[in-house]
């Protein structure tokens, strides 16, 4: 079994986690995590692929193992974490690099992705919109934060961050619900109740509104570049749901796609099917350095 190593690398003063496996010189695969979770999120598939491949899965700042200064004073921004993340990638000496893009991983791989389009090799895409066709009901409460920031607007969706929706994003929609373990909504949860924690997930809620007006820019990227893409998304998701996954095939017409009888962490119960078929892909079409 391959060895992971947990390791931190302190970038503008904030101490940034992240796991990493597989041979030095190996071709890189960057795994984006998404709310509420973290690079924990891939505990399962990182040694499935590092015999191979060099895998980077980081943890944001505010979740996980990295460091979660108080939201007055750091920017908890998207742009921001593309930039962490882009910064992160340059010290470790990733040039070229598969992207994983779940939940929030999409819009920060995507902003990568616009400041260095020539270093993708490829896409594998887990429930990441990149369409406005993938906001649908879930999102109203939120689309009306955006249209009004007030603080009962902000206070409204506080209750995203109990554990009964924390729960509700690893047991809805699921295929067998006994395969998630219990321990995914303990854990994230945990980190979710940390002092000061929710005001950063609220100022991220809100700026999640300035991923939108990008999504052409994300589409032109797909459309220029080409890049090998696989879709592999759990069709029950209320996040992000299927609605979010066929637009891609209008701008990757060559994508391979599967959707899976699973939700919105279908790592979680659709480990078996989905490992293989981003294992081949990567052999395929990101399978050297």
């Amino acid at each position: 079994m391959p060895v992971v190593h947990y390791r931190y690398e302190t970038i503008d003063g904030v101490k940034v986690f992240y796991r990493e496996a597989g041979p030095a010189d190996g071709p890189v695969v960057l795994l984006l995590h998404g709310f509420p979770t973290s690079s924990h999120m891939f505990r399962n598939l990182i040694p499935l692929l590092a015999d191979k491949y060099r895998v980077i899965a980081p943890d944001y700042p505010g979740y996980g193992q990295s460091d979660a200064p108080e939201h007055t004073r750091f920017d908890y921004s998207f742009a921001h974490f593309a930039e962490m993340i882009d910064t992160l990638v340059q010290r470790l000496g990733a040039q070229r690099y598969a992207l994983y893009l779940m939940d929030y991983g999409a819009p920060v791989g995507y902003r990568l992705a616009l400041r260095h389009p020539e270093r993708v090799s490829a896409l594998i895409v887990q429930n990441g919109n990149a369409y406005e066709e993938g906001l649908r009901e879930f999102w109203n409460p939120i689309k009306a934060y955006w249209a009004e920031n007030t603080p009962a607007k902000r206070q409204a969706l506080s209750g995203l961050l109990t554990l009964e929706t924390t729960k509700f994003q690893y047991t809805d929609g699921m295929g067998d619900v006994s395969r998630i373990s219990p321990d995914n909504w303990v854990h994230d949860q945990a980190l979710l109740d940390r002092p000061g924690n929710s005001e950063i997930q609220l100022d991220l809620f809100y700026d999640y509104r300035t991923n939108v007006p990008l999504y052409p820019q994300f589409q032109e990227f797909f459309r220029q570049r080409k890049p090998p893409t696989i879709i592999v998304w759990g069709k029950n998701d209320k996040i992000f749901p299927a609605e979010g996954s066929h637009p891609y095939l209008r701008d990757l017409p060559d994508a391979e796609f599967h959707l899976l009888d699973s939700g919105h962490f279908a790592l979680e119960d659709r480990l078996a099917e989905m490992a293989p078929l981003i294992r081949d892909f990567l052999d395929r079409k990101a399978g050297s350095p």
